[in-house]
């Protein structure tokens, strides 16, 4: 299970596959296409657990999206989770279509992204690989298990405070897959 100091680790951009699909739907146009992230993560796993087979866990970010697993792993894990708002990788059309919408890029579906919780002493080795592979390229660690606040996400701001990442309640966006 996770443990404190360990990172967290995101393969890459949050929140383009629940985007694509909601900007679609609602017949939504934004200067640059918002594109699905769906892709098959079997072989980038795969190079993960060769780079380091202690992999605390793995997560898919795609129902309720990171707040979500990120929630669960904490909850599971009994532990606290701290993440880096500044850290936290959202491409900046997704970001634009999440501000106008009124939605938390946290809480958007993925489809080919995952979530890590990896040993510190092999966080920087797991990223290279991560970053190797056409799945990874875009990894980034976004924060750390801690001991404080067992049981909750926090996300330190780019203004200095803290606010808590809660567990969403319902679905945030319809269904969409």
């Amino acid at each position: 299970p996770p443990r404190p100091g360990d990172v967290v680790i995101a393969s890459g951009t949050l929140g383009d596959h629940g985007m694509a699909i909601m900007s679609v739907r609602e017949g939504l146009e934004f200067e640059a296409p918002i594109v699905s992230d769906t892709a098959p993560l079997h072989g980038l796993v795969a190079a993960m657990l060769a780079a380091c087979p202690a992999i605390r866990m793995l997560r898919d970010p795609t129902r309720g999206g990171a707040a979500t697993s990120l929630n669960e792993i904490a909850t599971l894990a009994n532990v606290g989770i701290e993440i880096d708002e500044q850290s936290i990788p959202v491409n900046p059309v997704v970001a634009a279509a999440c501000e106008m919408l009124g939605l938390d890029p946290l809480l958007v579906a993925n489809e080919g992204k995952l979530l890590a919780v990896v040993p510190e002493t092999a966080a920087d080795a797991v990223l290279a690989v991560m970053r190797d592979h056409e799945h990874g390229g875009g990894a980034v660690a976004i924060g750390r298990v801690v001991d404080a606040h067992r049981r909750r996400v926090v996300m330190k701001t780019a203004f200095g405070g803290g606010r808590v990442i809660p567990m969403p309640i319902g679905e945030q966006l319809p269904r969409i897959c």
